[in-house]
């Protein structure tokens, strides 16, 4: 029997509260000229150490080990969905987290402005997030292309802002494919590449977006920095058993980055109101809502992006920032809660790693080890959780809520 089915069996209902933290690209790697200390080590977290002594910690690994995972890998298996049979793309993620109303016909697509520079060769791509632009550069850039494409070779096309350089791109046909390749090459210094198709089906969506990229370009050609984009996770909306359904809970989703909001969305999880983009402003909204849902999933994006900047100070501060809001959390009282990530971002690294990810489950049933000095990678590849697959997280926090009933006679 898969893990779906079996803990769909399992799962009951109880008068118990669960609160799932994703400090989103947590884990690190030692930096020599930082003392040889992750982010996490490094870091003054008092309220994560002492809570990491009456816990159990493990070590996770998001898809395999050795597989660097994307976004919406981790987090399909931190809410219990297989990754390696659940493939979901980009697009259909940032589309959802900004509420926008995709049909079945639709093929959506998540769009980076970029920074490029023309030569004899080419375009050649020098910065492939333009600069982090503010979103309101970015939703007036949006409307500029929305008001002249607004359809491709008969094909609607929508074009929406997201979040800073990220916007969404949504063609609408029965036509189209999803099987398009990203144009990101994930490298400065490189030209973008082709819209591709993989499948037969896929080529009228490829010449479309290609169609789209050159007319993009010619809008945007004196742009300074916001001149050019870069396409990924073309993807239509599949078809998910619901996660309230299969863990018969009340789930609240917190989350400010449209991408983790969609996806959220996309599992049945309720979106919660933030009042602002900050930790505390996620706080605040846990707190106003903890009467009504059984369940919580709390997203902090700050670790993540420092990470990927290569801000190994900045990404220190965040957790810093969490660590000082974590009592908040506790006084709440939960009977279950998780603290991990959906995948390691060292910012030596400057991007997605393949290493296991720090995990820490609180509740009155664990079983603590006593050498445990506080929450560090170290520490947790020491803890009695060991190294398992993150696609266990909801096995963990539906028992530690007394969610799950006894497996076979």
């Amino acid at each position: 029997m898969e893990l779906e089915k079996l803990l769909g069996e399992l799962a009951r209902p109880a008068a118990t509260k669960m609160v799932l933290v994703v400090l989103d690209g947590i884990g690190g790697l030692p930096v020599p000229e930082c003392g040889g200390k992750t982010e996490l080590e490094a870091a003054h977290t008092p309220n994560l150490d002492a809570l990491a002594q009456r816990s159990e910690l493990g070590l996770a690994h998001p898809v395999l080990p050795g597989i660097t995972p994307g976004s919406s890998a981790g987090h399909l298996a931190l809410f219990g969905y297989d990754p390696l049979k659940y493939i979901i793309g980009r697009g259909v993620l940032e589309a959802l987290g900004i509420g926008f109303p995709l049909e079945p016909q639709d093929v959506a697509v998540r769009a980076n402005f970029a920074t490029v520079r023309h030569t004899p060769e080419g375009i050649v791509v020098t910065d492939r997030r333009a600069g982090r632009p503010a979103t309101e550069h970015t939703a007036k850039i949006c409307a500029l292309l929305q008001e002249n494409i607004p359809e491709i070779e008969g094909v609607p096309v929508f074009i929406r802002p997201v979040k800073e350089h990220r916007f969404v791109v949504v063609f609408r046909s029965p036509e189209l494919g999803e099987q398009v390749a990203d144009t990101d090459p994930q490298a400065v210094g490189a030209p973008p590449l082709p819209p591709r198709a993989l499948t037969p089906e896929a080529a009228k969506t490829a010449a479309v977006a290609a169609k789209f990229l050159e007319r993009l370009a010619a809008l945007l050609k004196d742009e300074p920095a916001t001149n050019y984009a870069l396409l990924r996770g073309f993807s239509r909306r599949p078809q998910l058993t619901l996660f309230p359904e299969r863990f018969k809970v009340r789930a609240g989703a917190i989350a400010v980055y449209p991408m983790y909001r969609g996806l959220a969305s996309l599992t049945g999880m309720e979106l919660l109101p933030v009042a602002g983009e900050t930790i505390a402003a996620e706080m605040a909204s846990l707190k106003e809502n903890w009467d009504g849902y059984d369940f919580f999933f709390l997203h902090v994006k700050g670790t993540d992006s420092r990470g990927e900047d290569g801000n190994w100070e900045g990404k220190v501060k965040v957790i810093e920032e969490f660590d000082r809001l974590l009592p908040e959390i506790l006084a709440l009282g939960p009977d279950a809660l998780v603290i991990t990530g959906d995948h390691s971002t060292p910012a030596v690294y400057r991007g997605h790693s393949w290493h296991p990810v720090p995990f820490l489950v609180h509740s009155r049933w664990v079983r603590p080890r006593r050498e445990t000095q506080g929450f560090s990678e170290a520490a947790c590849a020491a803890g009695t959780l060991g190294h398992f697959p993150l696609l266990y997280t909801m096995n963990l926090l539906l028992a530690h809520a007394g969610r799950l009933t006894k497996f076979s006679a």
